[in-house]
């Protein structure tokens, strides 16, 4: 596994015209809701005056990186110049260190959260694919953190690549269900998140069932709320309070979550209040973990810029389409032809079409509609 660094940035490679498989590089873009971090931080870093200097570096050393073109080498898909970018985006499920309070430590880090963003060319619309993390894929050898290569498996549960080899197994892993280059690596823990949130003021919501789950902390009626960070983690980590109690249904709710998150930052005005900004630039690179190429506060927000057009009604969220295992019943496995026909749109930088999406993805889990 690659070594995690803070405050490093590296060069921006050129992006080389490849076969039909894989990804390109454009001047990195990247969707409103994660885009937070970058604009917030340089903001403060542009109106900082005598300071700006200091507060730049200061937010540059808060980020953590991991290299995954060094750990992965040559052996990915083939980058492709079309204008689109790919980017996997996760949740970390560590119960170490600040973490701690939602849940006992079981000594391993897991992707709680696993999504695939493609910004199309022209960054005017987006897609989201959630993987469920109990989806069972082929795992190709990862390196761990001791050093050592653990070889690949065919059916490894999917949040399992993030505990064998962090980061950079977690992407190889992407890579080898997509064919698809992942341009870029985002990363955001429990403690971040939340955090986060309060920073922003909260989140609103509207819920139309209670939701109510110990696990998670979560006890809400139906109604209108603003949502605090405890909250807040706790409606994207809920899956015994709604529905069937399935990870599918709680990826309903994480994806109604991001909507809000996002009209709500756009309605939040950052600029009027430097001492917000500050805070909320501090918390939010804190809070994330890139890919080598994004780990500095200029090289995020030339990201974060390209993303201007893009708002919650522009980003097409759907699921990975899956259906049960038949080895083992709590977990899922991807329903083939539906899902190629994803992963062949995108690659193409094609609208994902309505009939990969009829089986699987589409099943009713009880929690549709239950935020909105």
């Amino acid at each position: 596994m690659a070594e995690e660094s803070r405050g490093t940035s590296a060069g921006s490679r050129r992006r080389r015209a490849g076969g039909p498989r894989g990804r390109r590089r454009k001047p990195a873009p990247r969707r409103k809701g994660w885009r937070i971090a970058a604009w917030t931080a340089t903001g403060v870093v542009l109106a900082g005056g005598a300071g700006a200097g200091i507060l730049y570096y200061k937010f540059n050393g808060n980020l953590s990186s991991v290299d995954i073109n060094a750990a992965l080498g040559k052996n990915r898909p083939e980058n492709i110049d079309n204008g689109s970018q790919d980017i996997l985006v996760l949740g970390s499920d560590s119960r170490a260190g600040a973490n701690s309070a939602y849940g006992r430590d079981e000594g391993s880090s897991r992707s709680d959260t696993a999504m695939i963003v493609h910004v199309y060319a022209g960054h005017k619309k987006a897609s989201v694919v959630s993987i469920p993390r109990d989806t069972i894929v082929p795992r190709p050898a990862c390196r761990t953190s001791g050093g050592k290569t653990s070889p690949a498996v065919k059916a490894a549960q999917f949040n399992e690549a993030y505990t064998v080899g962090g980061a950079a197994c977690a992407v190889a892993t992407v890579e080898a269900m997509t064919n698809i280059r992942m341009d870029h690596y985002l990363e955001v823990d429990f403690a971040g998140f939340q955090k986060l949130i309060d920073k922003l003021g909260g989140v609103e919501v509207t819920t139309t069932k209670p939701i109510k789950d110990k696990w998670s902390h979560l006890n809400l009626e139906p109604g209108t709320h603003t949502l605090n960070g405890e909250q807040s983690l706790g409606l994207v980590r809920t899956r015994h309070g709604v529905g069937d109690g399935s990870d599918l249904g709680r990826i309903k709710l994480q994806q109604a979550f991001i909507k809000a998150l996002l009209d709500q930052v756009k309605q939040i005005g950052l600029f009027t209040s430097p001492t917000k900004l500050y805070g909320i630039a501090d918390t939010a690179t804190k809070a994330l973990t890139t890919d080598r190429e994004l780990a500095s506060v200029d090289k995020l927000y030339s990201f974060a810029n390209g993303l201007k057009g893009i708002g919650s009604g522009d980003m097409h969220m759907v699921t990975l389409p899956v259906g049960d295992d038949p080895a083992d019943h709590n977990r899922v496995i991807p329903i083939t032809e539906a899902s190629a026909k994803i992963w062949d749109a995108l690659r193409a930088d094609q609208p994902i079409p309505e009939e990969a999406l009829k089986d699987g993805a589409g099943t009713k889990t009880g929690a549709d509609d239950v935020v909105k």
